[in-house]
């Protein structure tokens, strides 16, 4: 399950401790547990926010690197305060028109369809390849070496970081 969490201050993207990226919050459904209420409670968890989950932007089925399928929903904020955690160590508002460059390729094609005109709900088939993997460890190792969590992105609002989590990783 991920999360597309759009607001005026624009669409939340988040960070992750192993592998260092812009990427949408979300997580796994546990036994017993709707995708909807698996959603909110992981970005709950992960970002501090209540989440009203607000439709399906599409299912994809992703082969090669991180295969999996993910469902992934338009969101908006419906409480709680913006603050890291020690899964989502950086987390950030950003402009829909200046997203950071440092997202990870396999959130760009469903950050897309949600940003686009709500409609009927997706399903995509994906192979990352060579390619994807790739642009990943780049993106990964630019954002460590620059230790900047916006990712060099100038679009980004409102940045909260997670102190703890930022000395963990060193």
């Amino acid at each position: 399950m991920q999360a597309v969490i759009r607001s005026p201050r624009g669409v939340l993207l988040c960070t992750r401790r192993e592998l260092r990226g812009w990427e949408l919050p979300g997580g796994a459904v546990q036994p017993g547990e709707s995708d909807e209420a698996a959603l909110v409670r992981e970005v709950r968890e992960e970002t501090g926010l209540e989440v009203a989950v607000e439709r399906l932007v599409g299912v994809y089925e992703r082969s090669g690197f991180r295969a999996h399928e993910a469902r992934v929903f338009a969101c908006r904020p419906a409480g709680g305060a913006l603050r890291p955690s020690r899964e989502a160590p950086d987390i950030a508002w950003f402009d829909e028109a200046r997203l950071p460059p440092g997202i990870f390729p396999w959130f760009r094609g469903p950050l897309g369809d949600a940003l686009a005109a709500a409609g009927e709900p997706v399903h995509r088939r994906e192979h990352q390849g060579a390619r994807a993997i790739l642009a990943g460890a780049r993106i990964d190792v630019a954002m460590r070496w620059r230790g900047d969590p916006r990712g060099g992105a100038s679009g980004a609002r409102e940045t909260s970081r997670d102190s703890s989590a930022e000395e963990a990783r060193k």
